[in-house]
């Protein structure tokens, strides 16, 4: 993708609030490009950067930063000097900024975790996630092999998708189907999803709102409303608040699919 005019913008739909998470700018995988055009048609009050917005450790092993990339970049800073306030909450993968609580780069707050209140007054605890994943936390050099497993699944997804297109059959997420058939995967989620339920409830908060495990979602865990952004690796989500206080994950997964969405609940694989 060549170099994106920034001047061309003019978002269709405008929300109260937008969440985005793991697009992992440096990795191989990243899909910057449609990012950048979801962002042409969207646009919003605050946005969130919810963790792993850029891939340190894909960085670490080889340079990858194409020019969408850079424009991405240069998209979401030229957003926050057009008044959006912009908070960035990182992740593991870009875990050095996390030497920077409380600091402010071109109009963009570093923070830690914080607290989103909704139209309706409910609270939501908007964090990354990865401190509640074992395996980050314990085990760092099985997440690091996990990460080479992931990306070796993400070229196997490009490639089936490429023959996908041609038959112009929808995009299709091979990760994301193993999540659902594989029962250990499901576990894990579930365990991820009441970790973060009860970090919730320990903030006193309604709700939380997180990214990491790139599995999209917006559902009920135990009394607390569970919102997960997903991710621009594979499914291409991001979740909205709309003005009315509604919250909806929007997908965009083909750049010639224009706004469709995901069930607000999702299937749990038994």
């Amino acid at each position: 993708m060549g170099s994106y005019d920034m001047s061309d913008e003019s978002p269709e739909r405008r929300f109260r609030t937008l969440f985005i998470s793991d697009v992992h700018l440096g990795a191989r995988g990243s899909q910057a490009d449609l990012l950048l055009d979801f962002l042409r048609y969207h646009d919003a009050e605050t946005i969130y950067l919810v963790g792993d917005i850029v891939d340190g450790w894909a960085l670490k092993s080889s340079w990858h930063w194409p020019q969408s990339h850079n424009d991405l970049v240069q998209k979401l800073l030229r957003k926050a000097r057009k008044g959006a306030k912009v908070i960035y909450i990182p992740g593991n993968h870009d875990e050095f900024l996390r030497n920077y609580y409380g600091t402010h780069f071109g109009g963009i707050d570093v923070v830690e975790n914080t607290v989103h209140t909704g139209v309706d007054g409910k609270r939501y605890l908007v964090i990354h996630g990865d401190i509640f994943d074992l395996v980050v936390q314990n085990a760092r050099w099985l997440a690091h092999l996990g990460d080479k497993a992931y990306d070796f699944a993400i070229q196997m997804n490009r490639f089936v998708n490429f023959f996908r297109r041609m038959f112009k059959v929808p995009y299709w997420s091979l990760s994301q189907w193993a999540k659902q058939k594989v029962k250990n995967a499901v576990n894990y989620i579930g365990a991820f999803e009441q970790a973060l339920a009860a970090e919730a409830r320990r903030h006193d908060a309604d709700g939380v709102i997180c990214g990491h495990i790139h599995y999209a979602v917006i559902r009920d865990e135990a009394g607390i409303r569970y919102m997960n952004c997903g991710d621009w690796v594979e499914s291409c989500t991001a979740l909205v608040e709309h003005d009315d206080g509604h919250f909806e994950i929007i997908t965009w997964a083909d750049q010639a699919q224009k706004p469709a969405t995901v069930p607000q609940v999702a299937a749990r694989a038994a």
